[in-house]
């Protein structure tokens, strides 16, 4: 839940539109005022207090008598108004980046000094060398190189769960350029089908990534873009998983009545392509589970469990399951379906499915074992085991300490604040002092 001094974020459409983008980049900050008053509803009396200027100011920037050009204003408006640094010329901004992984700077390593001979050998060429030979290279596309991306979007997904998104993202954003490149090159039309698909599904892994990380705005912005790239092939089903990701997030973001929206918005663009299989709409069925959970609507969540299991009964070996919904196994419904109970307040039925998920599940997914065991910590903790709950929790710290993830701290930080009653009971102080050891960047910021 956003914090309640918190300046509340820009919508991801404006940030995404040319015009904003565009006015950003020159710093033409009587066009930034004006759409952020007309797309966001923040008038210039309310941009004057988030951004420490007086009422004056802002009318006279507005209208044109004025510029801001001193950086100490310029980094005001991007932390008052929630404007990526980047897109103002500024360093990333501190709320950026959750908290919990901002890094505590270390010394560089001393290097040995290299001969001028053997230092320029080591060196890389700029990004501007590589964009200039790009323009030269001519890729020759056929099956094998469809092939070649789907395999490396699988390996971005593997090593996703297994350590987060973190560190694969440039990766990931670098190889969807380069397929909207090709794009831009028109390819056979036979080729262009498969290069779209490529492109949404590499668009909805970066939103992913940044939805990991916290950083909603853009996970949003990469989500649309995923869209937009699934509509121009029509891939229904695809565009329903992408709606599925974004109702997600609104439960994380505390939105949701977003959630339950974007959730019955994914199951009819689903329905409405003959294609779809039974496992998409058991996964689809799961969010909106969660959905009516986290509104309360208890009826209306068990309805929507009793359907995700009926789809899933119904799923056969020859379905055409498309690649990105083959995670939804039976350990992953049940465990959905334990954490459904969980958000109801139902610890009693979640406790025992998701314990039995846990047991079946593949145990280098590290991130979603992490999520997992903490709801599990939860559950028995909500029952009153405290003995169990802890000692649950801290056989989630270890896979926990191998994932950078923002969500798995999340819902560390959770399971640590329903703690609070019980701080200084053995078993507690125990698992705290497991979790300095295992967790040391995270552990300070959870103290009450």
């Amino acid at each position: 839940m956003p914090e309640p001094d918190r300046p509340q974020e820009l919508p991801a459409r404006l940030l995404t539109d040319p015009e904003m983008i565009e006015a950003c980049r020159v710093r033409d900050f009587s066009r930034v005022f004006l759409l952020v008053k007309s797309r966001a509803g923040i008038y210039p009396s309310m941009v004057a207090r988030r951004c420490d200027l007086t009422p004056s100011r802002v009318g006279e920037v507005i209208s044109g008598r004025r510029q801001l050009l001193h950086m100490d204003v310029v980094e005001r408006i991007a932390d008052g108004l929630r404007i990526p640094g980047h897109m103002l010329g500024l360093a990333r901004r501190p709320w950026e980046t959750p908290q919990a992984l901002i890094a505590t700077e270390r010394e560089a390593p001393h290097l040995p000094e290299l001969e001028p001979d053997r230092q320029a050998a080591a060196s890389l060429p700029g990004p501007d060398v590589d964009s200039i030979l790009a323009l030269t290279d001519r890729t020759n596309l056929n099956a094998g190189t469809l092939e070649a991306f789907r395999s490396s979007i699988e390996d971005y997904w593997r090593r996703d769960d297994q350590h987060g998104g973190e560190a694969l993202r440039p990766a990931i954003v670098g190889q969807l350029r380069y397929v909207v490149g090709l794009l831009k090159q028109n390819p056979p039309p036979s080729i262009r089908s498969h290069l779209y698909g490529i492109a949404a599904e590499l668009a909805r892994l970066t939103g992913w990534t940044y939805f990991d990380a916290r950083q909603y705005n853009q996970a949003r912005a990469y989500f649309t873009e995923a869209l937009k790239l699934a509509k121009e092939i029509d891939d229904r089903q695809f565009m329903a998983n992408v709606l599925a990701c974004m109702s997600l997030q609104a439960t994380y973001q505390d939105k949701p009545a977003d959630s339950l929206a974007l959730a019955t918005g994914a199951q009819d663009q689903a329905r409405s392509s003959r294609g779809t299989t039974p496992r998409v709409l058991s996964m689809l069925s799961m969010r909106e589970a969660f959905a009516h959970a986290s509104l309360g609507n208890r009826d209306s969540t068990h309805r929507a469990i009793t359907e995700a299991h009926r789809y899933f009964a119904q799923i056969r070996p020859s379905d055409p399951d498309p690649s990105w919904v083959t995670y939804f196994d039976e350990p992953k419904l049940i465990v959905d379906t334990g954490i459904a109970h969980g958000r109801l307040g139902e610890a009693a039925t979640a406790e025992p499915l998701i314990a039995d998920a846990l047991r079946r599940e593949d145990h280098t997914k590290h991130r979603g074992r992490a999520f997992h065991t903490f709801w599990l910590a939860r559950t028995q903790l909500d029952q009153g085991k405290l003995d169990m709950a802890c000692q649950t929790a801290t056989r989630a710290l270890v896979s926990a300490s191998t994932v950078a993830s923002e969500r798995v701290t999340g819902h560390l930080r959770e399971f640590y604040d329903q703690l609070a009653p019980h701080r200084q009971e053995p078993v507690a102080l125990a698992f705290e002092a497991r979790l300095r050891e295992l967790l040391p960047p995270v552990s300070g910021p959870l103290h009450p």
